[in-house]
């Protein structure tokens, strides 16, 4: 089964606090009718979990841009743009 990402899939931050691991930005989960990056600052301001493409689960609270794009998102999201027209080159950040 595909993941559920739309067109306002955006990349965000892994904030893992508990291990000293390198950290990577993921891209966020989101149904048809969901905007991630409201997604994102939803979960920031109320420190809520949100899940990335490649299952991962975390609070955001870091700038992404910083940060290398985790691997398993990026292949999972080329796969989706694959077979849904529509999508950008890359989610929005």
């Amino acid at each position: 089964m595909m993941p559920s990402a739309s067109p306002t899939t955006t990349i965000t931050d892994d904030t893992e606090l508990k291990t000293d691991e390198p950290h990577s930005a993921h891209i966020v989960k989101s149904g048809p009718d969901e905007s991630a990056a409201a997604l994102v600052l939803e979960a920031r301001i109320n420190g809520t979990p949100i899940e990335a493409l490649c299952g991962h689960v975390w609070v955001p609270s870091r700038d992404p841009s910083k940060l290398p794009l985790c691997e398993q998102c990026k292949e999972i999201y080329e796969m989706y743009r694959g077979f849904n027209d529509g999508l950008n080159e890359r989610p929005d950040e």
